[in-house]
Protein backbone atom coordinates (compact mmCIF):
# COMPACT_ATOMS: atom_id res chain seq x y z
CA UNK A 1 0.00 0.00 0.00
CA UNK A 2 1.23 3.86 -0.81
CA UNK A 3 1.79 6.10 1.96
CA UNK A 4 0.52 9.41 1.72
CA UNK A 5 2.41 11.60 -0.72
CA UNK A 6 3.75 8.98 -2.71
CA UNK A 7 2.67 8.45 -6.42
CA UNK A 8 0.45 5.42 -7.19
CA UNK A 9 1.99 1.72 -8.35
CA UNK A 10 1.19 1.80 -12.17
CA UNK A 11 -1.45 -0.62 -13.17
CA UNK A 12 1.20 -1.84 -16.14
CA UNK A 13 4.61 -0.95 -16.16
CA UNK A 14 7.40 -1.09 -18.55
CA UNK A 15 11.14 -0.87 -17.70
CA UNK A 16 14.02 -0.46 -20.15
CA UNK A 17 12.21 -2.46 -22.95
CA UNK A 18 14.54 -3.75 -26.26
CA UNK A 19 12.91 -5.28 -29.19
CA UNK A 20 14.32 -6.23 -32.70
CA UNK A 21 12.77 -7.22 -35.68
CA UNK A 22 14.88 -8.95 -38.10
CA UNK A 23 18.27 -6.87 -37.01
CA UNK A 24 16.16 -3.65 -36.87
CA UNK A 25 15.69 -1.98 -33.39
CA UNK A 26 11.97 -1.10 -33.17
CA UNK A 27 13.00 -0.53 -28.93
CA UNK A 28 15.22 0.78 -27.68
CA UNK A 29 15.12 1.31 -23.56
CA UNK A 30 11.95 2.28 -23.49
CA UNK A 31 9.86 2.81 -20.01
CA UNK A 32 6.42 3.44 -19.62
CA UNK A 33 3.63 3.34 -16.56
CA UNK A 34 0.14 3.20 -17.38
CA UNK A 35 -2.00 4.35 -13.88
CA UNK A 36 -5.59 2.18 -13.00
CA UNK A 37 -8.14 4.28 -14.64
CA UNK A 38 -5.98 6.35 -16.83
CA UNK A 39 -6.07 7.09 -20.80
CA UNK A 40 -2.44 7.70 -21.60
CA UNK A 41 -1.68 8.67 -25.09
CA UNK A 42 1.82 7.53 -26.94
CA UNK A 43 2.79 9.12 -29.94
CA UNK A 44 5.77 9.55 -32.55
CA UNK A 45 6.33 9.20 -36.02
CA UNK A 46 6.01 6.33 -37.93
CA UNK A 47 8.34 3.60 -37.43
CA UNK A 48 9.18 4.86 -33.81
CA UNK A 49 8.42 1.98 -32.27
CA UNK A 50 4.52 2.78 -31.07
CA UNK A 51 2.85 -0.52 -32.14
CA UNK A 52 5.92 -2.51 -30.70
CA UNK A 53 5.26 -0.77 -27.52
CA UNK A 54 2.18 -1.68 -27.05
CA UNK A 55 2.38 -5.28 -28.91
CA UNK A 56 4.83 -5.92 -25.60
CA UNK A 57 2.56 -4.20 -22.84
CA UNK A 58 -0.21 -6.48 -24.28
CA UNK A 59 1.73 -9.54 -23.70
CA UNK A 60 1.29 -9.81 -27.66
CA UNK A 61 5.44 -10.58 -28.16
CA UNK A 62 8.03 -10.32 -25.80
CA UNK A 63 10.80 -7.85 -25.24
CA UNK A 64 14.57 -8.94 -25.82
CA UNK A 65 14.99 -7.46 -23.02
CA UNK A 66 13.35 -5.40 -20.10
CA UNK A 67 10.40 -6.27 -18.08
CA UNK A 68 6.53 -5.63 -18.20
CA UNK A 69 4.68 -5.81 -15.10
CA UNK A 70 1.10 -5.96 -14.92
CA UNK A 71 -0.83 -5.82 -11.74
CA UNK A 72 2.36 -7.92 -9.90
CA UNK A 73 2.55 -10.45 -12.88
CA UNK A 74 5.97 -10.23 -14.79
CA UNK A 75 3.92 -10.31 -18.51
CA UNK A 76 7.38 -11.33 -20.24
CA UNK A 77 8.12 -14.46 -18.27
CA UNK A 78 4.88 -15.77 -18.08
CA UNK A 79 3.41 -18.65 -19.88
CA UNK A 80 0.93 -18.82 -23.01
CA UNK A 81 -1.34 -20.02 -21.69
CA UNK A 82 -1.37 -17.56 -18.62
CA UNK A 83 -1.30 -14.88 -21.50
CA UNK A 84 -3.83 -16.07 -22.97
CA UNK A 85 -5.92 -16.51 -19.93
CA UNK A 86 -5.03 -12.09 -19.75
CA UNK A 87 -6.21 -11.14 -23.04
CA UNK A 88 -9.47 -13.24 -22.64
CA UNK A 89 -10.41 -10.85 -19.02
CA UNK A 90 -7.92 -8.05 -18.43
CA UNK A 91 -6.78 -6.89 -21.73
CA UNK A 92 -8.97 -5.54 -24.75
CA UNK A 93 -7.91 -4.83 -27.79
CA UNK A 94 -8.30 -2.46 -30.86
CA UNK A 95 -6.27 -2.44 -34.03
CA UNK A 96 -6.22 0.23 -36.60
CA UNK A 97 -8.58 -1.17 -39.37
CA UNK A 98 -10.96 -3.10 -36.22
CA UNK A 99 -9.40 -7.14 -37.40
CA UNK A 100 -12.97 -8.49 -37.37
CA UNK A 101 -13.62 -11.78 -38.32
CA UNK A 102 -14.67 -11.11 -41.85
CA UNK A 103 -17.04 -14.39 -41.97
CA UNK A 104 -19.27 -13.17 -38.69
CA UNK A 105 -21.90 -10.88 -38.01
CA UNK A 106 -21.24 -7.76 -36.21
CA UNK A 107 -23.38 -9.34 -33.22
CA UNK A 108 -21.26 -12.54 -33.44
CA UNK A 109 -17.91 -10.77 -33.37
CA UNK A 110 -18.46 -8.82 -30.25
CA UNK A 111 -20.00 -12.07 -28.46
CA UNK A 112 -16.55 -14.12 -29.68
CA UNK A 113 -14.18 -13.13 -26.60
CA UNK A 114 -17.14 -14.13 -23.87
CA UNK A 115 -17.73 -17.58 -25.68
CA UNK A 116 -14.34 -18.14 -25.87
CA UNK A 117 -14.54 -17.61 -21.99
CA UNK A 118 -16.60 -20.19 -21.18
CA UNK A 119 -20.21 -18.04 -21.61
CA UNK A 120 -23.08 -19.71 -22.21
CA UNK A 121 -24.08 -18.77 -26.26
CA UNK A 122 -27.28 -16.84 -25.38
CA UNK A 123 -25.65 -14.87 -22.80
CA UNK A 124 -23.12 -13.89 -24.60
CA UNK A 125 -24.98 -12.79 -27.34
CA UNK A 126 -27.57 -11.29 -25.26
CA UNK A 127 -24.64 -9.05 -23.90
CA UNK A 128 -22.63 -8.46 -27.23
CA UNK A 129 -26.15 -6.56 -28.82
CA UNK A 130 -26.10 -4.69 -25.42
CA UNK A 131 -22.52 -3.18 -26.17
CA UNK A 132 -23.39 -2.50 -30.16
CA UNK A 133 -26.54 -0.69 -28.62
CA UNK A 134 -24.13 1.18 -26.64
CA UNK A 135 -21.87 1.86 -29.42
CA UNK A 136 -25.15 2.65 -31.70
CA UNK A 137 -24.59 0.21 -34.19
CA UNK A 138 -27.43 -2.53 -32.69
CA UNK A 139 -29.45 -1.83 -35.97
CA UNK A 140 -26.10 -3.38 -37.69
CA UNK A 141 -25.96 -6.38 -35.55
CA UNK A 142 -26.50 -8.87 -38.31
CA UNK A 143 -24.07 -7.47 -41.13
CA UNK A 144 -20.85 -8.60 -42.29
CA UNK A 145 -17.67 -6.24 -41.30
CA UNK A 146 -17.43 -5.62 -45.28
CA UNK A 147 -21.28 -4.87 -44.76
CA UNK A 148 -20.18 -1.66 -42.27
CA UNK A 149 -18.76 1.53 -42.93
CA UNK A 150 -15.18 2.51 -41.40
CA UNK A 151 -16.51 3.90 -38.26
CA UNK A 152 -19.20 1.18 -37.74
CA UNK A 153 -16.83 -1.97 -38.09
CA UNK A 154 -14.49 0.42 -36.05
CA UNK A 155 -17.04 0.78 -33.17
CA UNK A 156 -17.71 -2.76 -33.31
CA UNK A 157 -14.42 -3.46 -32.66
CA UNK A 158 -14.44 -1.18 -29.86
CA UNK A 159 -18.01 -3.15 -28.27
CA UNK A 160 -15.60 -6.72 -29.12
CA UNK A 161 -12.54 -5.11 -27.15
CA UNK A 162 -14.66 -4.26 -24.02
CA UNK A 163 -17.31 -6.41 -23.48
CA UNK A 164 -15.45 -8.51 -21.10
CA UNK A 165 -14.99 -5.83 -19.02
CA UNK A 166 -10.85 -5.67 -18.92
CA UNK A 167 -8.89 -3.46 -17.07
CA UNK A 168 -6.64 -2.09 -19.61
CA UNK A 169 -8.01 -1.30 -23.20
CA UNK A 170 -4.80 -1.54 -25.88
CA UNK A 171 -5.96 0.97 -28.94
CA UNK A 172 -3.42 1.11 -31.80
CA UNK A 173 -4.38 3.59 -33.81
CA UNK A 174 -8.06 3.42 -33.41
CA UNK A 175 -8.85 6.29 -35.55
CA UNK A 176 -6.28 5.76 -38.35
CA UNK A 177 -8.09 4.20 -41.23
CA UNK A 178 -11.36 7.01 -40.39
CA UNK A 179 -12.50 10.57 -41.55
CA UNK A 180 -12.34 13.04 -38.60
CA UNK A 181 -16.06 13.14 -38.02
CA UNK A 182 -16.41 8.98 -37.71
CA UNK A 183 -12.55 9.79 -35.87
CA UNK A 184 -14.30 11.17 -33.38
CA UNK A 185 -17.20 9.25 -32.98
CA UNK A 186 -15.19 6.09 -31.71
CA UNK A 187 -12.92 8.65 -29.51
CA UNK A 188 -15.56 9.91 -27.82
CA UNK A 189 -17.31 6.20 -27.40
CA UNK A 190 -14.20 4.90 -26.34
CA UNK A 191 -13.28 7.89 -23.39
CA UNK A 192 -16.82 7.28 -22.55
CA UNK A 193 -17.22 3.80 -21.86
CA UNK A 194 -13.73 3.96 -20.26
CA UNK A 195 -14.11 6.42 -17.86
CA UNK A 196 -17.68 4.85 -17.10
CA UNK A 197 -16.32 0.97 -16.09
CA UNK A 198 -12.70 2.80 -14.99
CA UNK A 199 -10.74 0.78 -17.57
CA UNK A 200 -7.10 1.94 -18.63
CA UNK A 201 -6.70 3.13 -21.97
CA UNK A 202 -3.44 2.98 -23.85
CA UNK A 203 -3.77 4.82 -26.70
CA UNK A 204 -1.51 4.42 -29.61
CA UNK A 205 -1.76 7.26 -32.41
CA UNK A 206 0.05 10.48 -34.60
CA UNK A 207 -2.92 12.60 -34.64
CA UNK A 208 -2.97 15.27 -32.22
CA UNK A 209 -6.09 15.67 -32.28
CA UNK A 210 -6.63 11.81 -30.94
CA UNK A 211 -3.93 12.23 -28.15
CA UNK A 212 -6.03 15.25 -27.04
CA UNK A 213 -8.59 12.92 -25.75
CA UNK A 214 -5.88 11.70 -22.96
CA UNK A 215 -5.21 12.61 -20.06
CA UNK A 216 -1.78 12.06 -20.36
CA UNK A 217 1.35 12.02 -23.16
CA UNK A 218 4.63 10.32 -23.72
CA UNK A 219 6.16 10.45 -27.27
CA UNK A 220 8.60 7.81 -28.61
CA UNK A 221 11.55 8.48 -30.54
CA UNK A 222 13.53 5.92 -32.04
CA UNK A 223 12.39 3.36 -29.82
CA UNK A 224 12.90 5.85 -26.76
CA UNK A 225 10.32 7.45 -24.50
CA UNK A 226 10.40 11.18 -24.43
CA UNK A 227 8.74 13.32 -21.84
CA UNK A 228 5.68 15.58 -23.42
CA UNK A 229 3.10 17.71 -22.53
CA UNK A 230 -0.02 16.74 -20.20
CA UNK A 231 -2.94 16.86 -22.28
CA UNK A 232 -5.55 17.13 -19.63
Amino acid sequence: MNTKGEAPVPLLQARDLVKAHGGNEALRGASVGLRAGEILAVTGASGSGKSTLLHCLAGIVRPDEGSVVYDGERLDQLSEKRLGELRRTDFGVVFQFGQLIPELTALDNVALPLLLAGTARATAQERAGEWLERFGVRGQQELRPGELSGGQAQRVALARALVTGPKVVFADEPTGALDSLAGEQVMTALVHTARESGAAVLLITHDAQTAAYADREVRLSDGTMLPAEVTA
